[in-house]
This record gives C-alpha cells, structure tokens and sequence, in this order.
C-alpha cells in the first residue's frame, strides 16, 4: 500500500520508529545489479532515513538489519553483509556524527567475524557521546532467540534467589530484553515495512504488542526523507487505543 496522509509538521511524531529493511535485492535485480549492490545502497537509505527522523524529533529508529535468519542465505550474500558495518564507518558515520547521532547495537556480536565486530563497536564507540536520534541497530537478532534468553536469565536470578517470582512481571520482562537499554523507548510506536512484504519476520515480537504498523510498495534503497515523511504522515493519523474504545480515547483527550 501508500501512505495515504501527508506529513505535518504541526502534529506529533513518534517517539520510536522500527523499520524492516525490505526489498533490497530485489531492487538490485530489477536494474540488472548484484544483490549486494542493493544492499549497499539499502544501507544509504537508512542513512537518509536516520537523518530525517533526526530533524523531525524522533528518538529513535531500530532498524533490521541481519536477522538470526539470515545465516541460511547464499554464502556470498552472507559474507558481503557482514563487511557492510566498514560501510556504514566509511560513508555514513561521518553524517551521523554531523547530526548527533547515537549508534547501539540490538542483537548478538556471537559467531559474527572479528572484522565485523569490529567496525561495529567502532560505530557505537565514535557516537557514544552523541545526544540526539538513536539508531537501533538490530543486528544477528531474532526476537523469539531474544525471549528465550530474557526468560532463562529471570529463572536464573530466581534459582539464585536474586528474584522472586512475584516480581516478575511485564516490567521486568522487558528489561531483560535485547531492547531494555531503551528503557522507556523500547516499545516502537511505529512499524514500517517496506517492498510490500506484510509479515513480521520474528522482528521485536514482544515490544511491537501495540504499535501501529505500515506496509508500504517501495523497496527500501528508493526511501528518502519524502517517503519517510509520508509515512509519519500516515502515523499522525492513526488513533492508538491500547484495548480501549475510539470514543474513550476521545474523552480521555
């Protein structure tokens, strides 16, 4: 679908905006590229993406970049993924760094090549000063792996009698969490996918419990600041009702 709204400037924006990276090779294969080349220029977008949240007072985008999933995909695939954090170092951090932007890591650095790891503890370090948009980056991540680890990290603070059972709750859950280090900002408000796909992909199965979502047409490498808006635009009017009906939201405003 297309965002049916337009952005205004004069209403609110979310707080946290989750995007699924999608359609990037199959964008590269309709120009007759290499599947990598539309992974490269995926990695542009985000850059853009980033930039425009940035001005427009978003705090955070957690974006998708490798899932737990994506080990099973052709080797070669694989191997240039992971030299796309030298990328992100090499032609984007310069930006971010212009823009005050914090990079974080969401996922697991287990099993990832030195390299790799690398460069992206480099990015966190070089923005770990920085106080403006944070960019999430949910990386080897895959959010039922997240849940088990959470639940077996609170059994073990039970079996040590760190906790008690009846402390456990949403809360704490949460916390524990490859997103806790969001605090408060861990839940997204917002989900967009992009290239038409309409699933969730074992994507922050727990934290997206009430975000709105949009499935949008374009693949992700032709999103710039003019598409995001437009799908901000269709967030600004949504009404989010957390169980309740549409006419208490309205009294409660």
């Amino acid at each position: 679908m297309k965002a049916k709204y337009t952005f205004n400037e004069n209403l609110s924006v979310p707080k946290h905006v989750a995007v699924i990276m999608d359609g990037n090779g199959r964008w590269a294969q309709e120009r007759g590229k290499k599947r990598t080349e539309g992974h490269y220029e995926g990695l542009m977008a985000l850059r853009r993406v980033a930039i425009a949240a940035h001005k427009m007072g978003v705090k955070v985008v957690t974006a998708y970049a490798f899932s737990t999933e994506n080990w099973k995909r052709p080797l070669s695939e694989v191997n240039y993924l992971m030299t796309l954090p030298k990328s992100l170092n090499d032609d984007v951090l310069p930006d971010l760094m212009k823009n005050n932007v914090q990079v974080r890591l969401t996922g697991s650095l287990d099993g990832v090549p030195k390299v790799t790891q690398k460069y992206i503890k480099n990015a966190i370090e070089k923005t770990h000063d920085n106080t403006g948009l944070i960019v999430n980056v949910a990386f080897n991540y895959g959010s039922r792996h997240d849940i088990v680890e959470a639940t077996k990290a609170i059994v073990d603070d039970v079996q040590s009698g760190k906790l008690t059972t009846e402390q456990i709750d949403e809360a704490l859950f949460a916390k524990h969490l490859a997103t806790g280090h969001l605090g408060e900002l861990s839940d997204p408000d917002f989900l967009i996918r992009s290239s038409g796909e309409v699933r969730l992909s074992n994507y922050l199965l727990w934290e997206l419990a009430y975000s709105e979502m949009l499935f949008v047409d374009t693949k992700w490498p032709d999103f710039d600041e003019e598409v995001f808006k437009a799908c901000i635009g269709e967030y600004q009017h949504r009404q989010r009702r957390y169980g309740k009906t549409g006419e208490q939201i309205e009294t409660d405003e």
